[in-house]
């Protein structure tokens, strides 16, 4: 019973630092830095929560604590990208590494599939961004969403790279669809926070593993 809530329980805590993470440091330095709402707060820590018993339901031991923690880290992830469009390398670096850490634990014979998902993941952004820029003159891309697929690969190997993306481009589809059924169409040079849709594409590649595979 014990071991059942420990998932829940990391959820739930990282949930109330990520909260004050996402108004303290994880900002653009031009923003000063706003005032922790207990909404926020308990926003966070409900859907950290709600991360952690999913993780728990889903993968057994360690690896479902580790799946808590990384379901926070996209939630932070999400957050700053949709308030801010902006992904920092102090967050998805670290995660990165971790990601990589986590693949030497539990699957050390994939370890190589995850060194690799890091690798295509951020030379397949990065080179769309730059393709896209020469042709357009330009940004498409920011440059935090090369790094951050980068950091997704290496949690969910390379195999998982086209599922994120997918299921990115569904959850950015549903958004725009969302909008225009409320008669409130974007514009057509509306930016879109990628990196969100990227982080809810790596959460359920990650618990369901690539579209047509099982998972861990």
């Amino acid at each position: 019973m014990l071991m059942d809530l420990i998932a829940p329980s990391v959820g739930l805590g990282l949930g109330v630092i990520a909260a004050i993470l996402s108004t303290r440091v994880f900002t653009p330095k031009d923003i000063a830095p706003r005032r922790i709402s207990p909404v926020r707060v308990g926003g966070m820590a409900l859907a950290g929560l709600v991360l952690g018993i999913w993780s728990g339901l889903q993968l057994d031991g360690p690896l479902a604590w580790a799946g808590a923690a990384f379901g926070v880290a996209l939630l932070l992830i999400a957050v700053i990208d949709a308030e801010h469009f902006w992904l920092p390398n102090i967050l998805t670096l670290p995660l990165g590494a971790a990601g990589l850490a986590v693949s030497l634990v539990f699957g050390p014979g994939r370890f190589i599939d995850h060194v690799m998902g890091a690798a295509i993941g951020f030379l397949a952004l990065a080179g769309l961004a730059a393709a896209y820029k020469r042709l357009r003159g330009r940004d498409g891309l920011g440059g935090g969403d090369a790094r951050l697929l980068a950091a997704l690969g290496a949690w969910v190997g390379w195999a998982g790279l086209p599922s994120i993306l997918v299921w990115a481009s569904v959850a950015g589809l549903s958004w725009v669809l969302a909008r225009i059924l409320m008669r409130r169409p974007p514009a057509p040079d509306t930016a879109l926070p990628f990196g969100t849709y990227m982080a809810i594409g790596a959460w359920l590649t990650w618990l369901y593993g690539p579209l047509g595979h099982s998972g861990w």
